[in-house]
């Protein structure tokens, strides 16, 4: 097991600003109108303070590549598969638009487990996200680095089957159809050059997936707009979602909502009652 105990601590600071005019495209790429006051819906931090790495620096991935220097905020992994596992979020205030946003990102954790897919690295990073002088987004994201997969392995997911998403039991559900525009739309937003969103050889041929893979916060935030329907903009206390499968482009995906005893459980489903994402939420 390789010794990553240099990088728990290193942290990267970002500045930003709230841009009405990458707020009013966020939305219109989500089909939805903006709050009735000037709040900036829950989900959209996830659209600030990005890794601005030159297009040269890239890996074949579409990745920043990383390596052992002190500018490296992520350690240099072997596992060259990289994918965001799960988060936990605490919305704390809303953003407004024009406000200066700092983001302080700090290395928690770097884990190694054994998988039924080979070896496995998690990567916990505390994010803190302040408005104006204001936290108001505190998140510990897990990214989990894996091998890539042996030849012969079948696509993943695997083929819808003959089952049906139940609805049953779930007090709110919406159906939405992931396109490419909208991957497309939500990888310039978040300034994403995974090529496994946009570029279908890459996605299938390099990391065995059977077609373009829906990005983990676009999931994410499409059950944070399930729950804005139901409860109201900015309602929220906190977030947490975690990955189970990969969703697909253009393949329906259910979004389920329901009253829990801690508040509210969320789920995102494929067509065939695969479970997608689990999510919970206060």
């Amino acid at each position: 097991m390789a010794d990553w105990s240099a990088w728990i601590g290193r942290e990267e600071a970002r500045s930003d600003r709230v841009d009405a005019g990458q707020l009013g495209r966020w939305l219109a790429t989500l089909d939805r109108e903006a709050p009735a006051d000037d709040s900036v819906p829950q989900g959209f931090h996830w659209c600030l303070c990005l890794p601005d790495a030159p297009t040269a620096s890239l890996g074949p991935d579409g990745h920043p590549r990383r390596d052992d220097s002190p500018a490296s905020f992520l350690p240099p992994l072997p596992q060259p598969r990289r994918m965001w596992a799960s988060s936990k979020v605490e919305f704390i205030a809303p953003l407004r638009a024009g406000q200066v946003i700092e983001r302080l990102s700090r290395v928690q954790a770097v884990t190694e487990k054994s998988g039924s897919s080979g070896n496995l690295v998690f990567v916990d990073v505390a994010h803190e996200t302040v408005g104006d002088g204001q936290l108001a987004v505190r998140e510990v994201q897990t990214l989990v680095y894996r091998d890539a997969p042996p030849p012969g392995t079948p696509p993943a997911p695997p083929a819808p089957g003959e089952g049906q998403f139940d609805p049953t039991g779930w007090t709110s559900v919406r159906s939405v159809t992931p396109s490419e525009p909208l991957l497309l739309r939500y990888s310039a937003l978040t300034f994403n050059s995974h090529r496994i969103h946009y570029d279908l050889p890459y996605a299938q041929n390099e990391e065995g997936y059977r077609g373009l893979v829906v990005h983990g916060p676009l999931t994410a935030t499409l059950l944070l707009d399930l729950a804005r329907r139901e409860l109201g903009d900015n309602a929220l206390r906190t977030f947490s979602f975690r990955g189970v499968s990969p969703a697909i482009c253009g393949e329906q995906l259910h979004l389920a909502m329901r009253d829990s005893d801690a508040g509210w459980e969320l789920g995102a489903f494929a067509s065939d009652g695969r479970q997608v994402m689990s999510a919970s939420a206060a």
